[in-house]
């Protein structure tokens, strides 16, 4: 069960559409929301180089989905994986069951921050395109590698400070 479904956002195109790597994010955010139909879900990710905010994208796409509106929340402020993840911190009572939605070479990073967060933090990771060529998925995946050991040493310091931790 999942009270919580916390949709990692990626950027949008200009015109408002999304991209297929966020595409995926909805379609897999759309299959959770009918999963755990009591569940909200926290959008996030504000504009980017001129597009509009990927939570805004999002929660368009997963009204036309048949999603409740009044299920969304939407957090267009957020720059990052970290700024996601302090706003679920602050949003989300402490303990709480939280599925992460996000794309597969994210997932452990995304799900390791928020458990540090005090979320009780689980994942599902969007299918990956059949047309995504082999370096850009392997540039993704080792991006991942330096960005985990960054976000977790920022986690554990903001934790032990009391600036990450679930309401």
């Amino acid at each position: 069960m999942a009270a919580w479904i916390v949709v990692f956002g990626f950027p949008a195109r200009p015109d408002g559409t999304p991209t297929p790597e966020l595409a995926r994010r909805i379609a897999a955010a759309a299959l959770a929301a009918r999963r755990f139909p009591a569940a909200r879900l926290l959008l996030s990710g504000g504009p980017a180089r001129g597009a509009p905010a990927e939570a805004a994208v999002m929660a368009a796409r997963l009204a036309r989905h048949g999603v409740a509106p009044g299920r969304l929340v939407e957090d267009r402020a957020a720059r990052d994986t970290m700024d996601t993840v302090r706003a679920a911190a602050r949003l989300i009572p402490r303990g709480t069951p939280v599925l992460a939605v996000t794309s597969g070479y994210h997932l452990p990073r995304c799900v390791a921050l928020l458990r540090i967060a005090g979320l009780a933090a689980r994942g599902l990771g969007a299918t990956p395109g059949r047309r995504i060529p082999r370096a850009s998925r392997l540039y993704w995946s080792l991006r991942e590698i330096p960005a985990l050991a960054w976000d977790l040493v920022l986690a554990l310091w903001l934790r032990s400070l009391g600036r990450l931790s679930a309401a």
